[in-house]
């Protein structure tokens, strides 16, 4: 029965994405039941993806990518694939109607990890789109059941929430990205010269992009709000801790939240959602 595979498939997604992220992991656990695996089988199809470029070094990654889009595909098209991550993927893509060019522009983004290092503020934004907004785009297509009207409006609001997301994750994790795989994300910064000013400004930017997407937040259904709220809550305090530190802290650790401090802010979360108080 190919329920049964169905079932194995999204599985696999629900550990690759429990194994790989405990914070967007807690975040799902809190979506109304029928939300939760669709945006299990979408992080799983973009954390293989982003596996493919970052980790799979003595490998050619380049015809790895390249497999990996053409099963995509041909997986959507024929609504089944042998490979479970992409079998729940296109599970997810044809019952939403997740627009095929998110895909594209996502993998992409992928691709431009092979063989870019550093970034022009146009290319950088391009990078950001494909890495970032248009994942947040996917989600919001489950997270409305597939409502073109609504999904026309929140948008604008979804792309700049998976920007802040992305953007911190750059800043968390800017000396690794250097150090281990000589990338520099963001536009003009010279990793020799990287100071408060520099890290300020970039702080601004991610700011903007949070008020922005908090405000789409309190536009979602219900039954999807409290757990986009719960993962922003996260990367918010994640932000906050980050803006706190020296520049020369965030260039020789990682900046993290707490098992014990996470509970402590889906807590707060729950009560602020519970009372309305988002």
């Amino acid at each position: 029965m190919k329920s049964l595979f169905d079932d194995v498939s999204i599985k696999c997604s629900r550990m690759t994405t429990k194994s790989y992220s405990t914070s967007f992991s807690l975040g799902i656990r809190f979506l109304a039941p029928d939300l939760r695996d669709p945006i299990y089988a979408i992080y799983g199809f973009v954390r293989f993806a982003d596996e493919i470029v970052d980790t799979f070094h003595g490998y050619d990654k380049k015809d790895l990518l390249k497999r990996f889009r053409e099963d995509t595909y041909k997986a959507i098209e024929e609504g089944i694939s042998l490979n479970p991550i992409l079998n729940s993927f296109q599970q997810a893509v044809n019952r939403y109607g997740i627009d095929h060019s998110c895909i594209e522009t996502f993998l992409e983004s992928m691709r431009m990890d092979l063989y870019k290092n550093t970034y022009t503020k146009e290319e950088y934004d391009q990078y950001i789109l494909g890495s970032a907004e248009v994942v947040g785009l996917m989600c919001l297509k489950v997270f409305l059941r597939g409502s073109n009207q609504e999904y026309a409006r929140l948008k604008p609001y979804a792309m700049k929430l998976g920007a802040a997301f992305q953007k911190i994750n750059f800043l968390r994790d800017l000396h690794a990205d250097y150090e281990g795989l000589g990338r520099t994300y963001f536009p003009g910064l010279d990793m020799g010269e990287f100071n408060d000013r520099a890290k300020a400004q970039i702080e601004a930017d991610v700011e903007d992009d949070f008020s922005v997407g908090y405000e789409g937040i309190k536009m979602l259904p219900k039954d999807a709000r409290f757990g986009v709220f719960v993962a922003y809550v996260y990367y918010y305090k994640l932000f906050r801790k980050i803006k706190q530190k020296r520049t020369q802290d965030i260039l020789s650790n990682r900046i993290r939240i707490s098992n014990k401090r996470k509970i402590v802010l889906f807590c707060s979360s729950y009560v602020r959602h519970s009372f309305n108080l988002l």
